[in-house]
């Protein structure tokens, strides 16, 4: 997180406004949710999740059980479990 002196960027009478609130202390402004990416969109770990995920189902489908799927992909039993049993997308 990048720390910036508002003086260098806000107007004096906004600061003065802020002011009221608190003083001397660091405070965060998020961003407009518009500007947020999803998980994994700008890396591609969402995209590899969701290819496994459905090379998972598939292999489930075609008669993989959920112990030697958990053993070939190195997840728990549980995390297969959750996989094999939700809703695709």
């Amino acid at each position: 997180m990048k720390y910036t002196n508002a003086k260098k960027i806000l107007p004096e009478k906004l600061i003065m406004e802020i002011q009221q609130y608190v003083q001397g202390e660091t405070i965060y402004i998020p961003k407009q949710e518009k500007e947020y990416n999803h998980w994994g969109s700008l890396s591609g770990g969402r995209q590899w999740i969701d290819h496994r995920n459905a090379a998972i189902r598939h292999a489930f489908k075609t008669k993989s059980n959920i112990e030697q799927l958990a053993k070939d992909y190195f997840l728990s039993i549980e995390t297969i479990k959750k996989i094999v049993y939700s809703r695709n997308k």
